[in-house]
């Protein structure tokens, strides 16, 4: 894995920065019937209020908090909270929003959960009943550092609530994502004879010029596919989770596709109005070939 403190640290930082402004909108819950995009970060954070009122937590602890909206919406609901982010713009939104709803804009502090020292003061604030990481585990080069440092903000008995990105999803876009998975996935121990045959005829079945590479943003700043974006295959999940410290981990879905999402533009309405009635099923076997992401929900146990 490459070195935290190198250039790809850098560019998901600028990333991050770039987009800063305009990232609360993805939290409008105006998107859940308007015909723009898919409101995945509306339908995540419903979800994860649910389960957190159902464990009763009190003190909640966002790693990556973005612009401000889930630690705000938490912070409103009567939660204690504090959080951190790597990127510096979305740590000014998050305190600019903890300010306008009368808490202390300090509760937010610029950190690196790759980096133990940096959470060092909100470590010795905690324990919390939960930790939230949205969007973070992708960025990560230590998948294994990463969820210790979060056990450490725990108390026994708390939870973790950690998206990742679903790999497996890769069988249902048949693009070049589901080209990669194939060869580099399972057959990484075949042939490369067997393996060049299997890619000359997927290379015929494929749209291997989807998706669309988000090379750039704003400003000439690194797209999300030029930054460290890693998936995760949830088959593969507990054991991560469980080398870090956590017990009973389990998947909670979201963010379906009741299509490939080569066909989402030719369906247009009907392919939402699908999506929305299958967000209901937050466990089952269809979400790891139908979600493109899920949040992990791990206990720390004492």
């Amino acid at each position: 894995m490459a070195d935290p403190d190198n250039s790809v640290k850098n560019d998901i930082v600028a990333h991050y920065d770039a987009i800063a402004a305009d990232y609360g909108k993805r939290y409008g819950p105006g998107a859940l019937s308007s015909a723009g995009k898919y409101p995945a970060n509306y339908i995540r954070l419903r979800n994860l209020v649910e389960r957190l009122a159902r464990q009763k937590a009190k003190r909640i602890y966002e790693v990556g908090t973005g612009e401000g909206t889930p630690l705000a919406t938490l912070a409103q609901m009567g939660f204690e909270v504090a959080g951190c982010d790597i990127s510096k713009k979305m740590v000014e939104a998050t305190r600019a929003k903890l300010a306008a709803i009368g808490l202390d804009p300090e509760l937010c502090q610029l950190a690196d959960i790759e980096h133990r020292t940096s959470i060092k003061k909100q470590i010795a604030n905690g324990p919390y009943d939960a930790v939230i990481a949205f969007g973070v585990l992708p960025h990560v080069s230590d998948d294994v550092l990463a969820l210790q440092n979060m056990r450490l903000l725990l108390q026994g008995g708390g939870k973790a609530f950690v998206e990742f990105r679903n790999k497996v999803f890769a069988l249902f876009t048949f693009n070049r994502k589901t080209k990669e998975f194939i060869l580099d996935d399972l057959l990484a121990d075949v042939s490369a004879r067997v393996r060049e045959a299997v890619a000359k005829e997927l290379d015929g079945r494929l749209a291997l010029e989807l998706p669309v590479a988000r090379s750039t943003i704003a400003d000439g700043k690194p797209g999300y596919d030029a930054i460290l974006s890693r998936f995760h295959n949830p088959f593969e999940i507990p054991a991560l989770f469980e080398t870090a410290g956590f017990a009973n981990p389990r998947i909670h879905w979201y963010h379906y596709h009741p299509a490939p999402p080569m066909v989402e533009g030719a369906l247009g309405d009907d392919f939402r109005e699908e999506a929305m009635k299958l967000e209901g099923e937050t466990s089952g076997w269809r979400g790891y070939f139908l979600c493109s992401a899920g949040v992990v929900e791990a206990d720390a146990e004492d």
